[in-house]
């Protein structure tokens, strides 16, 4: 069934233990990190801001929208984003093609590198392995998208035929729209519209697909486990099965898909260089015992050598080295927002 010496994919198993209806041990969370069996999917009224960006919008105006919610949220969905609805639609195919048509054996010759944390290819466990770490129920592709001299399309699935012409479009589209929002999100604290762009330096972009297999214990299990993104910021699309959680005052609070709209999540680089006052988003992902769940997640982040540090004074946080926070992140695990915690002065 798997390579020898490939760790186990969540589709696997979810496929072999249909019927016997119990999760394996080590996807077990302890108690306190388990989703509550009632009000998870609902914890409050609270809806994930919506910012519309097309037209001739005030800029004024689009900037203190874009200022509430990052304050208040650390996320926000956009609508009229200029990425074309047909290519929204056309990676959600592609990636659930991937996943749920491609044969097992077939999908595993993309794995990869077990030992080597966030390598490119098709995987189960983003982290550096250890005896006592509890797994999330979710399998992946991650893409190195940019800059182009990682984009290596001959690593990339060749199901279904347009996968790759597929990703590589999309992450063009991301590209150019990551950059439109770091300029809204810049001009909102009364910066320059290219202050966070050039403190990037090069930017960086992978392009995760994740695929959460119908779980059936879900009450024991997270498909993502609560954390904040390393970067800068990730744009992410759903299908229409809802699964992915924002933390908000102590709840966590459900993201509803939005059919068409593009969700942006603020990372710990942006919450270091807009000194605390924009916070990055705690965010987890629970499983389904109906129906399988897929997500799109675009990364945004400076690069390894680039140091990230605060634009006002006094500064709040000390001056990190990107690689040395990526580093750090991939090592001790996330834990919520223990990282990014652990740089406050």
């Amino acid at each position: 069934m798997e390579v020898a010496g490939e760790p186990i994919r969540v589709q696997s198993i979810a496929q072999e233990d249909r019927k016997v209806e119990v999760v394996p041990p080590e996807y077990i969370q302890p108690p306190e990190n388990r989703p509550s069996k009632l009000g998870n999917m609902n914890a409050t009224d609270h809806k994930i801001p919506m910012i519309d960006l097309g037209g001739d919008r005030d800029v004024k105006l689009l900037c203190e929208e874009i200022r509430r919610a990052c304050t208040d949220w650390g996320a926000f969905h956009v609508a009229n984003h200029g990425v074309p609805v047909p290519l929204l639609d056309e990676i959600r195919n592609v990636g659930s093609s991937f996943f749920e048509e491609l044969p097992m054996a077939e999908k595993l010759r993309y794995s990869c590198d077990s030992n080597s944390p966030a390598s490119e290819g098709y995987g189960s466990r983003m982290l550096v392995a250890s005896d006592d770490a509890v797994l999330d129920w979710r399998d992946y592709f991650d893409h190195h998208t940019f800059p182009l001299s990682r984009r290596h399309l001959s690593r990339w699935p060749h199901f279904p035929p347009n996968y790759r012409e597929v990703v590589a479009e999309y992450s063009d589209q991301m590209k150019l729209l990551a950059e439109k929002v770091l300029g809204l999100i810049s001009t909102s604290l009364g910066l320059s519209s290219s202050f966070i762009e050039e403190a990037m330096g090069e930017l960086y972009q992978n392009i995760t697909i994740s695929y959460y297999p119908i779980c059936p214990q879900p009450e024991l299990t997270l498909g993502l486990q609560s954390h904040s993104d390393m970067g800068f910021i990730t744009l992410l699309i759903q299908d229409n099965v809802a699964g992915l959680q924002v933390s908000k005052d102590g709840e966590w609070v459900t993201v509803d898909p939005v059919s068409h709209a593009i969700l942006v999540i603020l990372g710990d680089q942006t919450e270091i260089i807009t000194n605390g006052i924009y916070k990055s988003a705690q965010h987890r992902a629970i499983t389904n015992a109906n129906s399988a769940r897929l997500s799109v997640a675009t990364f945004h982040d400076p690069a390894k050598t680039m140091p990230v540090s605060p634009a006002f004074k006094p500064p709040r946080y000390r001056q990190v080295v990107y690689g040395d926070y990526v580093s750090s992140w991939y090592t001790k695990g996330p834990n919520g927002k223990r990282n990014i915690d652990a740089l406050l002065i």
